[in-house]
């Protein structure tokens, strides 16, 4: 069952209060420059062409040795305590690392700040976060790569910089396919949250978003004049008898806990006020709280829309698009992140979360290696104003980069001495 987290872990011990991988003032102003940048250029997903340029310089100027996932945007990076040592998937006496995930894609949206590193190319913009999350992976490479270079990095950590997160069903899909997780036996990440105060991070054990599917739906049938509906499929009716009554028996064919829900966006059909069409489209998304549900929403779909259609005499044609499952936090690395942000921050600063609707992508890699997602706070703390991610305004409290980067810097540190 899933839950929120308990406010103190049992698994720090006292060596742990002195963590090497501090951010330095020049590193910080260094990160906020490269998150700017990012924000100006902002890329669509399997076209973050520019953007994977810019982390493979960064990187490579470090002394390591990214490599380009195969769709062609992403990239892959190991930091090796030895610099420039081993290769992509080797590790040390055969114990699987820990990788820590950036999505880098932006949203076909317009961004509507007025700061001087607003988006430079029209209708779209960084409005989730993710030049956030690739700038915090990107300094924590940097902070590794000089751990390495002092001796002071005890376990290689992968770097995991993954394309197209808003597209479904997901990069991840291509970036394990392109071996991400060979190798790795834990994956961690942040997402930012604009209800948390920069400083502060939410964790919650278990689910801690929901999954995301899309329904598209053609119904079609004999039109005719609305005089004579007896003679015709009512098809208008059909659709509307659709849109209704199967987010209704989905409700009472699925366990309630699993939170199933069949939300519309679009409905269409006809073009004349005394013409019965001969067809009609729905579409929406299904979202669903834990995995049971989401594994068995398909087939229960199918069935009930088959159903309705039948009663009203329409042919029913289902084009049923998996998303992405619900990511669900493991207790281990759940724990991992709060005890590295408590030594870091101190207890307080980390805060339990609640279940999110949104679906991630993350959530793939959890189907292969346990892992965990942390809600990194950027909300600028005293700001009252109720704010949003995939908004047009949407900004962070830069100061969250840094906090970020030390967060995922200790949980690397930490999961190496716990081995």
């Amino acid at each position: 069952m899933s839950q929120l987290l308990s406010p103190q872990s049992s698994t720090r011990t006292a060596d742990e209060t002195a963590l090497p991988g501090m951010v330095s003032v020049p590193l910080r102003s260094e990160l906020i420059a490269f998150r700017r940048d990012l924000h100006m250029h902002p890329e669509l997903g399997h076209q973050e062409f520019r953007t994977t340029a810019a982390i493979r310089a960064r990187l490579e100027r470090a002394g390591l040795r990214p490599r380009v996932l195969d769709s062609g945007t992403g990239l892959i990076c190991d930091v090796h305590p030895t610099p420039g040592g081993g290769s992509d998937g080797e590790d040390v006496g055969g114990r699987p690392m820990l990788a820590l995930r950036a999505d880098i894609d932006a949203l076909p949206i317009p961004d509507t700040k007025t700061v001087p590193y607003r988006s430079t190319v029209p209708d779209r913009a960084h409005a989730c976060g993710h030049d956030v999350h690739t700038t915090v992976v990107l300094g924590v490479g940097l902070v590794l790569a000089d751990l390495a270079r002092k001796g002071q990095l005890p376990h290689p950590v992968r770097l995991l910089f993954q394309p197209a997160e808003e597209v479904l069903p997901g990069g991840a899909t291509d970036a394990v396919e392109s071996g991400a997780l060979e190798g790795v036996g834990r994956i961690l990440a942040l997402h930012c949250d604009p209800k948390v105060d920069a400083g502060r991070i939410g964790l919650r054990t278990g689910p801690i978003t929901s999954a995301c599917d899309r329904l598209e739906i053609s119904l079609t049938g004999a039109g005719g004049h609305t005089a004579r509906p007896h003679l015709t499929t009512d098809l208008v009716t059909a659709a509307a008898k659709v849109a209704t009554e199967v987010p209704a028996l989905l409700a009472r064919r699925v366990d309630t806990r699993s939170g199933l829900a069949l939300t519309w966006g679009r409905i269409s059909s006809g073009h004349a006020c005394n013409v019965i069409p001969q067809h009609a489209e729905l579409s929406g998304t299904i979202r669903c709280l834990d995995l049971p549900g989401w594994r068995a929403a398909p087939d229960l779909v199918h069935a009930a829309v088959d159903e309705i259609a039948a009663l009203h005499q329409a042919k029913s044609e289902i084009n049923y698009i998996r998303g992405v499952p619900p990511v669900v936090n493991e207790e281990e690395s759940t724990e991992l992140l709060h005890d590295a942000m408590a030594v870091r921050f101190g207890a307080h600063s980390v805060e339990s979360t609640e279940q999110s609707l949104g679906g991630e992508d993350f959530s793939w890699y959890l189907e292969q290696v346990p892992g965990a997602m942390a809600r990194l706070g950027v909300r600028r703390p005293g700001d009252q104003v109720p704010r949003d991610i995939h908004q047009g305004d949407f900004d962070v409290d830069e100061s969250a980069i840094a906090v970020g980067v030390e967060l995922l810097t200790a949980a690397a540190l930490l999961d190496a001495r716990r081995g």
